[in-house]
């Protein structure tokens, strides 16, 4: 049996983990059919109604499986986290009741016109619908990153103690929801969301143009394909370098009001300035790889690099280290996860640069080692989003709240090992059936690929009794 705690937490871990990966394909795909609605409705080529139809049912479906999977998220704040929410249900159940009052609503309201509605409704009509699907995906992360921010740097309440129980009270709305960390959790996250979509579509669409352009096998609407790819690099250029410099400005804030996360993060045991950021880490001892006192890295490491990092440009800038604080976060997952994370974010910006520079050069369609290298990229936008979250999350322990109420304090009381062993067993079984499943049919869905433009002009000329926009100019290749 696993002690109520560390189940609990594997269990929120768990659900997190796998519950993230929709919200961030929902809200990265919210805005490229939003530009892609638009410009079907003002006459573009054919081919932007083939992307909003093909990547909406992608849409469609992340939405639902992480309609499901954020439900039981909340639900564990009674089950397995009890004590927080009596602690902390004033401040925190506001936000995520208003999300599913004011996003879900609005989301999952004018989804159904989007997704169902094109042959029924007017093109005003259908371009707002797209444009109130979108604003709900993004309206969702401004109440759940509210909650999750003022955890991290509480504000705007004080502690009241009635009948014995000590709770949090509300005491300024504008400081507790907007709290510093707020803005920089939610420009980073979505940005990462666009991102991480970017290098789905532009892998996915690099398989089919590789399997075209490289190996020569016919491939149905290749040119579909092409202008994905196209599309998705333009993204990737633009979100890959903004993620790295807002991350900079992110990781500044993180030292001035999480210090021991930051310490973490470059896994500073002793106060100290001139501090090297390492790129390369490892400690001396293979057995240290996973003990969190590991001091002793053989690495390669850019001297001053953290202080800088740290200061925003003074290399002799000092560094409080772990050793000072009176709790510390387990420091081999911080410190991997950070690196990792960074790593992946300088490869997406090789990538986009790499990808646009071969466009330039009219060598996109036949360059088979950029195809293979955006194939293998496609997860890899989500996996920075995971490991950016445990940074997050595993290096603000063992708060809970920071420097208010601790994790071990805010698990559920009458929570026994046994009942917290079975329901994580029972959460693996069920979560990997569920992403397993989400896999599935998405792949479905990618082999399948787009609507023909003769499927497109069936419909339209069949339902609607107009032909298609541009329809009649559009060849055959």
């Amino acid at each position: 049996m696993i002690e109520p705690v560390l189940a609990s937490r594997l269990q929120f871990a768990l659900t997190t983990i796998v519950h993230i990966v929709f919200p961030v394909m929902s809200m990265g795909l919210a805005p490229f059919l939003v530009v892609f609605t638009w410009k079907e409705i003002r006459g573009g080529p054919p081919v932007y109604e083939q992307l909003r139809r093909f990547w909406t049912k992608i849409f469609a479906v992340s939405f639902v499986v992480g309609t499901v999977t954020g439900i039981v998220l909340e639900f564990e704040f009674g089950t397995n986290f009890a004590a927080f929410s009596t602690f902390a249900g004033e401040l925190f159940g506001g936000p995520l009741a208003v999300e599913g009052m004011m996003a879900f609503m609005l989301e999952a309201t004018f989804l159904g016109i989007f997704v169902f509605g094109r042959e029924r409704v007017s093109d005003r009509l259908f371009f707002v619908s797209s444009l109130a699907v979108a604003a709900g995906t993004w309206l969702s992360a401004v109440w759940i990153l509210i909650a999750n921010s003022w955890m991290q740097t509480p504000r705007g309440y004080e502690l009241v103690t009635e009948g014995g129980q000590t709770t949090v009270h509300l005491t300024d709305a504008f400081a507790a929801y907007l709290n510093p960390r707020f803005g920089f959790m939610y420009v980073h996250m979505q940005n990462a969301a666009v991102e991480s979509v970017a290098l789905f579509m532009a892998g996915v669409a690099a398989y089919y143009v590789f399997r075209h352009h490289v190996w020569g096998y016919p491939v149905q609407e290749v040119g579909f394909w092409e202008t994905t790819l196209k599309i998705a690099l333009v993204a990737l250029v633009i979100t890959a370098p903004l993620q790295v410099l807002h991350g900079d400005l992110y990781a500044r804030h993180v030292f001035e009001t999480q210090p021991q996360k930051f310490a973490a993060m470059e896994a500073v045991w002793e106060t100290d300035s001139y501090v090297p950021e390492y790129i390369v880490a490892f400690p001396t001892s293979i057995a240290d790889l996973t003990d969190p006192r590991a001091k002793e890295l053989f690495g390669i490491g850019i001297p001053g690099g953290a202080s800088w990092l740290a200061s925003g440009g003074d290399p002799q800038a000092t560094i409080t280290g772990l050793n000072e604080f009176e709790d510390s976060p387990p420091v081999a997952i911080v410190f991997w996860s950070f690196r990792a994370m960074v790593g992946l974010g300088f490869w997406f910006i090789l990538l986009g640069f790499w990808g646009v520079y071969r466009w330039w050069r009219g060598e996109l369609l036949e360059d088979d080692l950029l195809h293979k290298a955006l194939m293998v990229s496609t997860p890899l936008g989500i996996l920075a989003v995971e490991l950016g979250w445990i940074v997050t999350e595993v290096g603000r322990q063992p708060w809970v709240v920071q420097g208010v109420l601790k994790t071990s304090e805010g698990v559920s009381p009458g929570l026994t090992s046994a009942e917290a062993t079975a329901t994580l067993a029972g959460f693996v079984l069920v979560y990997a059936g569920l992403l397993s499943l989400y896999t599935y049919v998405v792949a479905r869905i990618v082999r399948a690929g787009p609507p023909t433009r003769s499927e497109l002009t069936a419909v339209t000329t069949g339902e609607r009794a107009a032909p298609l926009p541009g329809a009649e100019a559009v060849d055959d290749d």
